[in-house]
Parts: C-alpha cells; sequence; structure tokens
C-alpha cells in the first residue's frame, strides 16, 4: 500500500509563494503519472497540475505561468511550486499518484491566501 505524504501549505498573503511538497513510501519511478488537485471552500476538487513518469507536464488555466510542477525520483517527491498567489487559491491542495491499476490520493495540506 503506496502512502502520499502532502507538506508545505499555510497562510500565505496575496502575492507570496508557496511550495507543497508530495512525498511518497514507494519509488515514483513506479507511478505514470503524479498530480496536484485542490478543492476550494464549498466547491469540487479539481486539477492543478500533473507530470508524467517522462517528465510531461500539464496545468489548469487557472494556475499556468504562476504555478510549476516538478518531481525528484531520488526523493521520492513531488513538488509544486506556486507563485503569485491569489485569494482564489484558496483551496486544500492534495497529490495523487497512479499507475495503471492503482490510483492514491494524499491526506491533503492547506492553503490559505489572505487579500
Amino acid at each position: 500500500q503506496v502512502q502520499l505524504v502532502e507538506s508545505g501549505g499555510g497562510l500565505v498573503q496575496a502575492g507570496g509563494s508557496l511550495r507543497l511538497s508530495c512525498t511518497a513510501s514507494r519509488s515514483i519511478s513506479l507511478f505514470n503519472t503524479m498530480a496536484w488537485y485542490r478543492q476550494p471552500p464549498g466547491k469540487q476538487r479539481e486539477l492543478v497540475a500533473g507530470i508524467s513518469s517522462g517528465g510531461s507536464t500539464n496545468y489548469a488555466d487557472s494556475v499556468k505561468g504562476r504555478f510549476t510542477i516538478s518531481r525528484d525520483n531520488a526523493k521520492n517527491t513531488v513538488y509544486l511550486q506556486m507563485n503569485s498567489l491569489k485569494p482564489e487559491d484558496t483551496a486544500v491542495y492534495y497529490c495523487k499518484a497512479n499507475t495503471c491499476a492503482i490510483v492514491t490520493w494524499g491526506q491533503g495540506t492547506p492553503v490559505t491566501v489572505s487579500s
């Protein structure tokens, strides 16, 4: 059973930056894709950014140019660098990892952006 642990969330002022980390209990090279999702208060969970095992990335239009997803296989960790944060980025951020057969979610880390 794989476990994902997110960290790095917190309270930040608009325009500030945070870096989220998602560390897996096993090698992330085994996952086809890893991704960050977020769930704003009272809203549905949405994809923020994803990265494939080959390093290809994709982003939600709302975060393009501000967020960067990256992975460090040696540390079994995926990062989400978030710059120029806006109040509408406030949400619980979740890490997801999947193989062909298994999808695993982390417990989430809250991010609050004050105006």
